[in-house]
């Protein structure tokens, strides 16, 4: 079976290139080839000897998981959809703006967290992405991007923000960011690379160690009472736990600040009192909040909350010291919003089918 070399950060790739008795630079040209040039195809590498060139060929191969759809929003939000195999479909979403373009990557097919307001997450989860289907959702953009536009690098920010916790799939997510950051691949800083979680305490603290990177966490409510209703993984990992994690994080990430993402939910979590509570909360922690409006989608119980009340909740954040910001909605028109990311997912916790019983019951 040939190895795909998609996915092989510096450290794999010149591991595989020892294994067949290849010197150690191979790696560095075999990286800049696939990543830096977008290479699909070994034939390309014209540095490479013909004869090295072929036996790569036959031992190896460059296999990104292949595009289903390619939709664009009427803001010019770009929409992807990949298959990965087996029934299952992933979405990347890219969002040009005036000085960079940010690409939400996905983690995971489906999601095991079951956010309440989150459409990934009632779609149920199948699998963990390999790191070959992660990178090579960056890989794609990169490649059909800079061939559309003739910018080198038209992909300058991305954020592991799409389908799934990026923290529950370690080590594949891992090995894609430190392609992400490698010179002889995508070249990124660590502060144009963001990770969001949920808030897997221990992930966060293992990140920290091994591949530091701009850390944003899902917070959306003020108290654990309220956050275990739509964050229910709080019930393992409560608020008090993720504080403290976030501030030793800080320590050692190239952000000094953690961004909280706070999706705003009619009458739910919107109050005043609640951004008190907030502003409470998060006093002693170095951070900023990204206010989020809810992006509504069909099976969703929620609305979205008065632009009246956003900006009241802003302001009491923004009067206790905090620097809070309001996320702009992007590919509404395309369910490319946050938190609007389906794809397509066999999914193996069977969790539409509990949720229908439950409403027929």
């Amino acid at each position: 079976m040939r190895v795909n070399l998609l996915g092989l950060d510096g450290e794999a790739m010149h591991a595989w290139c020892t294994g067949i008795g290849e010197r150690p630079f191979r790696a560095r040209q075999l990286l800049r080839w696939i990543h830096h040039a977008g290479a699909g195809e070994f034939a390309a590498m014209t540095d490479l000897s013909k004869a090295l060139r072929e036996r790569l060929a036959g031992a190896a191969e460059i296999a990104p998981p292949a595009m289903l759809r390619d939709t664009t929003a009427s803001d010019g939000t770009r929409k992807w959809l990949f298959d990965v195999g087996t029934g299952n479909a992933i979405e990347t979403v890219f969002i040009p703006e005036p000085n960079r373009g940010t690409l939400c990557v996905s983690s995971q097919a489906g999601c095991a967290l079951a956010c309440s307001f989150c459409s990934t997450g009632y779609r149920g989860f199948n699998r963990n992405l390999a790191a070959h289907e992660i990178i090579g959702q960056l890989w794609h953009a990169n490649r059909l991007l800079a061939r559309e536009t003739g910018a080198e690098r038209p992909v300058t920010n991305v954020v592991m923000m799409g389908m799934g916790e990026p923290l529950a799939n370690f080590e594949n997510v891992v090995a894609a960011m430190r392609l992400m950051l490698d010179d002889f691949a995508y070249g990124l800083s660590r502060r144009r690379v963001t990770l969001s979680t949920a808030g897997l305490v221990s992930g966060i603290d293992r990140l920290r160690e091994v591949c530091p990177v701009s850390l944003a966490v899902s917070l959306h409510a003020p108290n654990d009472r309220l956050r275990d209703e739509l964050v229910p993984i709080n019930r393992k990992f409560p608020i008090r736990e993720l504080m403290a994690a976030c501030v030793r994080y800080v320590e050692k990430a190239p952000r000094e600040f953690v961004m909280f993402e706070y999706v705003l939910l009619d009458g739910v979590n919107d109050t005043a009192a609640h951004a008190r509570e907030l502003s409470g909360l998060l006093r002693d922690v170095p951070c900023k909040v990204n206010l989020i409006p809810f992006n509504p989608f069909p099976e969703g119980r929620y609305a979205r909350s008065s632009p009246g009340a956003v900006e009241r909740f802003r302001d009491i954040l923004a009067r206790a010291g905090l620097i809070a910001t309001v996320r702009r909605p992007r590919g509404e028109d395309i369910d490319a919003a946050c938190g609007q990311l389906a794809g397509r997912v066999r999914d193996r916790t069977r969790r539409a089918e509990r949720r229908l019983g439950q409403e027929a019951a």
